[in-house]
């Protein structure tokens, strides 16, 4: 029941920052949008980093069936292969399993560099969540802060 509460909530904020994007997206291109780029900016900030926590959720939500069991779970069904599960031997951490900051900043170099960096994604679904992530990070980025930026400038 925990989980799929999770779930819910973090779809809910997915969707409320996705129809904040569509929203703003929509106010720039039809000229509505505020003529102050230090607002414009701060809109695009405040979006961009709730996408960057939410898809951080997500990915600690899904990845090996969340966090409840995600030690009891074979590697071989997990959504992330991280490198400290391809490490062998002595150099390998004992007992090592990912917390949410590693799903952090997997969230947060994916907004940033639009792919996956150290982390890759095995399941579709892992793939498909870091696309969206990827695409609402750009339109944010590619619209709303070159047209703050253009206003600045």
């Amino acid at each position: 029941m925990i989980r799929t509460t999770v779930l819910l909530l973090t779809a809910l904020i997915t969707a409320i920052n996705f129809g904040a994007l569509l929203e703003l997206v929509h106010r720039l291109l039809h000229g509505t949008a505020s003529k102050a780029g230090e607002t414009l900016l701060l809109d695009a900030l405040n979006i961009w980093g709730t996408n960057v926590i939410a898809f951080g959720l997500w990915f600690w939500s899904i990845d090996r069936g969340g966090p409840a069991s995600r030690g009891l779970t074979a590697i071989e069904k997990c959504d992330f292969l991280f490198p400290q599960m391809t490490m062998h031997g002595a150099t390998r951490p004992e007992g090592w399993s990912p917390g949410f900051i590693d799903y952090l900043y997997l969230s947060f170099t994916n907004a940033t560099a639009f792919s996956p960096t150290d982390t890759m994604p095995l399941s579709r679904r892992a793939k498909l969540l870091m696309m969206l992530e990827s695409t609402v990070s750009l339109l944010t980025i590619a619209l709303v802060a070159a047209r703050a930026v253009n206003i600045l400038a």
